[in-house]
């Protein structure tokens, strides 16, 4: 055995002990190069790996080039390297100047050897020495170099799958971490924004996005996207039909997309372009058979993501469908201890109201039979006689109240009478006529051609115009204007009665028609809440139509008599 011989078995020595002397792939890479060119001591030397994205050979390690050549990158069967990674052949040039297929790295480069690198029968890259000489390499060196390359394979391969357990270790931890941190979290807003942040570190990935399904089932609504410098404020809707997520959506299976430029034909594609995001791998959130929405994973590069990724990224999409669910059952539980709370509350009011309207039945009675004793009598012209009307509409309306507080709970349908709404609207006009004019409000009303006819309880619709009323003077302390306006349509009769106040708070706005709930320190939050039953019971309903500084617009309907 010669000197060169026994200096090749001592490298391919040092090249099998790589696995216990570091864990890293490209320190490997540098110290199996170093090892070659010990033993064929060329004037300069690279190993190219094939970039499973690309597909193209990018320079790993390299001795004796240029140093802007270190982000050389070149096409399967693209010069001498690119050959043999194609043909998955070892090749010999003598002479490169003689050879066309080579491509010019280094000037004073005369001959060049390349071999390719197989990790279980697939060519993963190329080991390339180069000589200042001519024919400066020859069969022994091929053998030489074939069997450094095989043992750089076998020991790069190794590390490969060391760094890739690890990183299925890591994958494991973190989604551990991620569904105790997730399952904590009762927020429904605060889950979202979560788990898309913890999708983003996951993936290691440019950005992140999750988009929940509308209720119409036909679009998909963005609500989070998450980049490496935190969130991306957007609103965006985005039709399933006209992107790749329908697929996932539709078969609720994970989707990947190579280049989106290609595939996207929404207008979320311009936010796409902008951010520069290449490539996505799309996972449903499915909890049985609701499928809730999708994470997104993004790339800033093209990258085709392995099997670890696919499946770590679809496991975060169950514990996120989990953690979803978690909170939505904790809502649900808060919001009926709200209710029995609200629905104690209501008890207590209704036993309170019952003793009330007991001790008012006796002197009203009285109080009707007085007035009905008087026998006050006057002529048509004279505005008293619509007074004494009023009053003895009113007398009978407060008995009525208080025999249905009395008997609650029994339905009485002999209580609906056919009444025309827009009639209804000028008698409550009547009753406030004096207070609006003392608070300086000015009151309008448009009412529709024809009459509104309605199978109603009068003393019931009665009371929710005049709480919405009242409600509107009480926003316009310093006077102002009530427009009401009725309309109609073949089914329905609608009334709107809107204000130039100083509209609701926000705060209170989506809860206005709750029991108890009032912006005024004298206030019950009763008037909406029961105008709101009342629409109710009589198949219409009521419905705060805007509010801002401006003013604001109630609307009630109720269906037109047959």
């Amino acid at each position: 055995m010669n000197a060169h011989e026994q200096t090749a078995i001592d490298s391919l020595y040092r090249i099998s002990s790589l696995v216990s002397d570091t864990d890293e792939p490209r320190v490997a890479l540098q110290l199996i190069l170093d090892e070659i060119v010990r033993v064929l001591q060329p004037n300069s030397a690279s190993i190219s790996l094939i970039n499973p994205d690309t597909k193209a050979l990018e320079l790993e390690a390299s001795y004796g080039l240029p140093e802007n050549w270190q982000d050389l990158e070149l096409s399967l069967g693209q010069g001498i390297t690119g050959w043999a990674a194609l043909h998955a052949r070892a090749l010999i040039v003598d002479d490169v100047r003689e050879e066309p297929r080579y491509i010019s790295v280094r000037p004073n480069i005369r001959s060049e050897l390349a071999v390719p690198m197989e990790d279980h029968g697939m060519v993963v890259g190329v080991v390339n020495v180069d000589s200042d000489q001519v024919a400066a390499f020859n069969e022994s060196s091929l053998k030489i170099l074939t069997l450094l390359t095989n043992e750089a394979a076998r020991v790069v391969s190794r590390l490969w799958m060391i760094q890739q357990l690890r990183t299925k270790a890591k994958q494991l931890e973190s989604l551990v971490s991620i569904s105790q941190e997730l399952v904590g979290e009762l927020d429904g807003d605060e889950l979202m924004h979560s788990l898309t942040g913890q999708a983003r570190q996951l993936m290691d990935c440019a950005a992140s996005a999750l988009f929940l399904l509308t209720p119409s089932g036909d679009h998909l609504e963005l609500h989070s996207l998450i980049g490496k410098s935190g969130k991306i404020p957007l609103k965006e809707e985005i039709p399933l039909d006209h992107s790749a997520l329908g697929a996932a959506i539709y078969r609720q299976k994970q989707v990947e997309v190579h280049d989106l430029n290609f595939t996207e034909e929404n207008d979320f594609l311009l936010t796409i372009q902008r951010e520069g995001f290449v490539s996505m791998l799309a996972s449903p959130i499915i909890f049985g058979e609701e499928t809730i929405g999708i994470i997104i994973a993004y790339t800033d590069t093209a990258h085709r993501f392995n099997n670890d990724e696919k499946n770590a990224f679809t496991t975060l999409a169950g514990i996120g469908a989990i953690a979803v669910q978690n909170a939505r059952l904790y809502s649900r539980i808060f919001a009926s201890e709200e209710s029995l709370r609200r629905n104690e509350k209501l008890t207590t009011l209704g036993m309170l109201a019952a003793e009330i309207a007991h001790e008012i039945r006796n002197p009203l009675t009285v109080i009707k039979l007085l007035f009905d004793s008087l026998d006050l009598q006057f002529t048509d012209d004279d505005p008293r006689h619509t007074d004494i009307e009023v009053i003895g509409e009113k007398l009978d309306q407060l008995e009525e109240i208080v025999e249905r507080v009395l008997s609650f709970g029994r339905t009485r349908e002999g209580m609906y009478t056919r009444q025309d709404l827009n009639a209804l609207v000028t008698d409550t006009l009547k009753l406030v006529r004096l207070k609006m004019h003392q608070q300086k409000i000015e009151l309008q009303f448009n009412p529709s051609e024809g009459t509104l006819q309605v199978d109603v309880n009068k003393g019931q619709i009665l009371q929710v115009l005049l709480n919405l009323m009242l409600n509107a003077t009480q926003a316009m302390p310093e006077g102002g204007r009530i427009r009401i306006e009725s309309s109609h349509d073949a089914h329905s009769a609608y009334v709107m009665i809107s204000d130039n106040g100083k509209g609701i708070p926000e705060s209170i706005r989506d809860d206005i028609f709750e029991s108890f709930l009032t912006n005024r320190p004298d206030g019950t939050g009763l008037g909406l809440s029961i105008s709101k039953r009342i629409m109710r019971s009589h198949r219409g309903d009521i419905e705060l139509l805007s509010s801002s500084a401006e003013g604001t617009a109630f609307r009630f309907w109720l269906p037109l008599a047959r």
